[in-house]
């Protein structure tokens, strides 16, 4: 059986978790690939509301196996509260059913501390992080001078190499940014203690994903972030620090591209984005407001409100090329209800000079001088969160997704009408 990936095709936040939830039951194996508990995926279902950072979104389906794989950065910390409040549920989250690579990246407090003062040194330049730690441990990742989870395996062992890192840390958060040290003794003994309760998790991650393709099952692929927070292909330099597009799924679980048969983008029917950076169709008005507050655009992780603004077709043209999108599922339908008339980027314009490709080639800066072109479409005043068929959305509705599904030249098979997992439209 084949691979299937999962990929965000905008700027994150896209409904990713509800999607790998609904695919889930065909799986054996569901893989996180990459990014750390800076992202966040919202399941809604069997009356929980499940906000992960870390465990892929199938954990609620028992048949599943979870796997966090070494693309993925992992605070120890995290994993352990997670791994709790999923037990405190009744979720199964034994070292058989929740496991972690080997290969996977830790990130210590002196990686989150780092973070935070680097984004405070930028000032006005300030990049939008998290300040999870997440790009100085992929830092140290390049660098080669990082943990792996492996190291867990002897949790003595790893609470010195604990010790050896943070102390080189500590030296540079005195030295070039005047703050107080760590302890190191304190944070050695911490993670001595999560080496403890992780170390039975740990597992060959790509061993696992080769041996469940060679036995005939289903890999599901979950990626983190989206398209334009990729670290090469977003909008950089305001991106994350990983390959969130479809390509970091086989280099951070470790497998080839013969074995992918099926690549999900998935996108909201509007825009959003956290943290700055450029935006082109950002709606800073009332419609925005609305947008905001009926859709809850607000970051699982942070908290923050995510800025809010028109469907962009360029970005999504640009998300089928660089993922190699099969199909597409589009989330949050049911947020434009009431909104007349609807808006959609179709093009861009800069001197009088139009394209239909997103112009992200020469960075960030030069985005700034192209302006998103518009078509409007009718809107809809009817609720359709109670729809479960195609034929059960009005006319407008059913034209809207077409005229999306038409202008980027690949399926929507899923559209989404509500939070809940109930909540879908399966089209194919």
């Amino acid at each position: 059986m084949p691979a299937i990936l999962v990929v965000g095709a905008q700027w994150g936040d896209e409904g990713k978790g509800r999607v790998i939830d609904g695919l889930a039951p065909q799986a054996h194996v569901v893989a996180r690939y990459n990014g750390g508990d800076n992202a966040g995926h919202t399941v809604v279902a069997e009356g929980h509301t499940l906000r992960l950072h870390l465990v892929p979104s199938a954990v609620l389906h028992p048949h599943t196996i979870c796997l966090i794989g070494g693309g993925v950065v992992v605070n120890p910390e995290r994993l352990v509260a997670e791994l709790d409040e999923l037990a405190a549920l009744g979720v199964d989250v034994e070292p058989g059913r929740i496991k972690l690579a080997a290969n996977a990246h830790i990130i210590l407090p002196t990686h989150r501390a780092l973070d935070g003062a680097r984004e405070r040194a930028r000032g006005r330049g300030a990049l939008g992080t998290t300040r999870r730690g997440i790009g100085p441990t992929y830092a140290d990742k390049a660098a080669r001078v990082g943990l792996r989870a492996g190291a867990m395996a002897d949790p003595e062992g790893f609470a010195e190499g604990v010790a050896e890192l943070t102390k080189a840390h500590t030296r540079l958060l005195t030295k070039q940014f005047g703050m107080e040290p760590v302890s190191v003794k304190e944070t050695a003994a911490a993670y001595y203690a999560y080496a403890q309760r992780l170390k039975d998790h740990l597992v060959d991650g790509s061993a696992l994903v080769a041996e469940t393709l060679a036995e005939g099952h289903t890999l599901l692929c979950e990626g983190a972030q989206g398209t334009l927070l990729d670290l090469d292909h977003g909008t950089y330099p305001f991106v994350t620090s990983s390959s969130a597009v479809a390509g970091g799924a086989l280099t951070g679980l470790g497998f080839g591209p013969r074995e992918v048969a099926r690549v999900i983008g998935v996108a909201k029917a509007y825009t959003t984005r956290v943290g700055a950076g450029p935006f082109p169709t950002e709606l800073a008005d009332e419609t925005g407001d609305r947008i905001r507050e009926t859709g809850q655009e607000y970051g699982t992780t942070t908290g923050r409100p995510r800025r809010c603004g028109w469907l962009d077709l360029p970005i999504l043209r640009y998300a089928v090329q660089v993922n190699g999108l099969t199909d597409l599922a589009l989330t949050k339908l049911d947020v434009l209800t009431g909104i007349h008339p609807l808006r959609v980027a179709v093009a861009y314009e800069r001197g009088g000079r139009r394209i239909e490709r997103f112009p992200i080639a020469f960075g960030a800066e030069d985005l700034l001088a192209w302006r998103p072109v518009y078509e409007e479409l009718p809107g809809w005043a009817e609720e359709i969160g109670g729809a479960r068929r195609w034929e059960d959305l009005p006319p407008a509705a059913q034209e809207y997704v077409t005229f999306v599904e038409e202008a980027i030249g690949v399926p929507i098979t899923l559209v989404g009408v509500g939070p809940d997992r109930e909540q879908t439209i399966w089209r194919r």
